[in-house]
């Protein structure tokens, strides 16, 4: 986010704090005090980057200017100095904007998509969404699931659930990434071991998300839904998928019991989903100078494998192996999740 935006918005709060009728609500007192704060801490970090940046241009300029070494070696210092301070100002617009976010998440939207495989690729993601359910049934979140699109041979090509809870957005989201197995698929008649994967994406669900979606970007469609709720989904066509023309994003909802249901709901990932894309430009322009083990362009990353002949579950961004494949995949995943919490307590 830019400085004049902010200091857009630092007006329009002033402005309501001035507002006998807005201040009769203790509520509203205390949230817009609170976003307040956090957009004048912003501004004074963009500030102190922006001196930082205007004081390497500077030295940079002397550099290309001068031939005496005593002055080149003062502007290379001053160089050094201020690139330090830039990066310890956008850490600290890391650590705001990542809490800011993290303190706002009630819930997650976990998607799950078969890879390279083919029918074993989809029981393998039938067996992660089995695990990611028993795993959310174990620390009391509620799990519902959004959308799901079975295999020929009973296994899932896709799968979307809803996972509400607390801090179920600070343990998932080490999940996201490409999920390998390595195993003698049921069908393998010569007993070689294959490899397939399958994909999770992590997608937090940020409450009262600004961003306009204008009716003649959607193309809705609606279908009998195949879960669960009643006569009522399986006669009428109450689930709704609807695609985003300008980025091809398709998302699907058959949850609810209704159609409007399942359109609003579907509606709110989607701006979750577009939400998401400007957050990742926005910290690619912030932080191009540096980048965390873990990033968020994680579907490409290969995380973890499941080898079947050895009992053994390897996470490759930390090279650290668990045995006893059967009881993880039961949904005992906290000693995994409680380790990369460890290891990467900034993410």
């Amino acid at each position: 986010m830019d400085l004049k935006t902010l200091q857009n918005q630092k007006e329009e709060l002033l402005k309501k704090l001035s507002d006998p009728e807005f201040l009769s609500n203790s509520k509203n007192f205390e949230e817009a005090s609170k976003n307040l704060k956090e957009i004048e801490e912003k501004i004074f970090i963009l500030k102190e980057i922006a001196k930082a940046e205007k004081k390497i241009k500077e030295a940079e300029e002397i550099l290309t200017e001068t031939f005496d070494k005593e002055l080149s070696s003062l502007a290379e210092e001053e160089i050094k100095k201020n690139k330090e301070t830039k990066r310890i100002f956008l850490e600290k617009m890391e650590k705001i904007e990542k809490e800011a976010k993290e303190n706002n998440i009630k819930s997650v939207i976990l998607e799950i998509r078969a890879g390279t495989g083919g029918e074993e690729a989809a029981l393998f993601a039938q067996e992660l969404m089995r695990m990611y359910q028993r795993y959310a049934d174990s620390k009391n979140w509620t799990v519902k699931i959004i959308d799901a699109g079975a295999a020929s041979l009973g296994g899932l090509k896709e799968g979307v659930l809803e996972i509400e809870g607390s801090d179920a957005y600070n343990n998932l989201k080490f999940e996201a990434g490409v999920h390998r197995v390595q195993r003698i698929p049921l069908t393998e008649k010569s007993g070689r071991v294959h490899t397939s994967t399958a994909t999770i994406a992590i997608l937090p669900q940020i409450e009262n998300v600004e961003i306009e979606i204008r009716p003649e970007e959607i193309e809705e469609t609606f279908f009998r839904s195949s879960g669960p709720g009643g006569q009522n989904v399986q006669k009428v066509e109450t689930a709704v998928r609807l695609l985003h023309k300008p980025t091809g994003i398709t998302i699907a909802c058959q949850s609810e019991r209704y159609q409007k249901q399942n359109r609003e709901k579907a509606l709110k990932i989607l701006k979750n989903k577009l939400w998401e894309i400007e957050q990742e430009k926005s910290f690619a322009k912030i932080t191009k100078e540096r980048r965390d083990q873990i990033g968020h362009a994680k579907r490409a990353e290969k995380i973890r494998t499941y080898n079947f002949p050895q009992d053994r579950i390897t996470d490759h961004r930390l090279k650290k192996s668990w045995r006893n494949i059967g009881k993880v995949l039961e949904g005992n995943l906290e000693e995994i999740i409680d380790f990369l919490k460890k290891e990467f307590p900034q993410n």
